[in-house]
């Protein structure tokens, strides 16, 4: 099951995503919910929508949908750094024995089909594709041979980043304003199983720059899960942005930065293709 965020006659909604069409499930369910990340907070609701799904008419065509993040109100958004083995060997590291875990604010995500913007304060505004985990059923302390049980599903991510404030402070670069991009749609856990046979491609005007399995992952799905519950309890619909494979734009010879008028696609296998305009802040 895909499941996206978006605009009708300007008002959030979610719903299910099919080959014709979206069927709106937001104001359907027996208890309406504005979000998605609402919805999954209600234990209910999850099979509710399946249910409501089935035979129903899509009520509105993907084509000129205007998507939002997919989870467009996270409680939190927790993100590993460096946690490829050969991203790792990209900037020098060996492998790390923790996962190096920093946090955005939701007002970094951009939707689907939308822009992202480079800021005015840099021209070093990098890419990086991820995969981002949603979570559907909260806890602390979860064991890793539990974790894929609180999954909801999966996305695609772009965890945009700005080198030249990096260099002074990791937090910083990682926080500008529609910088990271969030989407498609979520597709349920229950079709990935395994999340570490999904395949990531980061496309830059069309010319792959990054391409990796998940299985290259130092700390996996599981392993994460296990060490952010360990110090924060974990609330359906936060996300986990696992990392980034080598190939960003900071460790290319010449630089690659992002500008006005890129395309950027993020791209993982079973899940869809996340789209971004690049143009510079109003």
């Amino acid at each position: 099951m895909k499941l996206a965020s978006y605009l009708i006659d300007g008002n959030p909604a979610f719903g299910l995503v099919t080959d014709l069409g979206v069927i709106t499930l937001s104001d359907r369910l027996r208890k309406p919910a504005m979000t998605l990340r609402e919805a999954l907070a209600d234990g209910e609701a999850f099979d509710e929508m399946l249910k409501l799904a089935k035979g129903a008419e899509p009520d509105h065509p993907l084509e000129g949908l205007h998507y939002l993040p997919t989870i467009t109100d996270p409680g939190k958004i927790l993100c590993v750094g460096i946690n490829y083995r050969a991203h790792a060997a990209e900037h020098g590291h060996a492998a790390a024995e923790k996962p190096n875990i920093f946090t955005k604010f939701t007002d970094c995500l951009a939707a689907h089909n939308d822009v992202m913007w480079r800021p005015k304060a840099s021209a070093c505004l990098d890419f990086e594709g991820e995969l981002v985990v949603v979570i559907g059923k909260g806890g602390r302390a979860i064991p890793a041979e539990d974790a894929l049980s609180h999954v909801a599903g999966y996305t695609c991510f772009c965890d945009g980043s700005v080198r030249d404030f990096i260099k002074v402070s990791l937090i910083t670069g990682k926080n500008f304003p529609m910088t990271s991009p969030l989407g498609p749609w979520m597709v349920t856990a229950d079709e990935i199983p395994d999340p570490s046979k999904l395949t990531l491609t980061t496309r830059l005007n069309g010319a792959v720059m990054q391409h990796s399995g998940v299985d290259m992952l130092m700390h996996d799905v599981p392993a994460l899960i296990a060490y952010c519950s360990a110090f924060t309890e974990l609330a359906p619909g936060d996300i986990i942005a696992t990392g980034t494979p080598e190939g960003i734009g900071a460790r290319r010879t010449p630089p690659v930065w992002m500008k006005a008028g890129d395309v950027l696609e993020v791209e993982i296998s079973n899940i869809g293709t996340l789209h971004s305009r690049i143009i510079d802040e109003p």
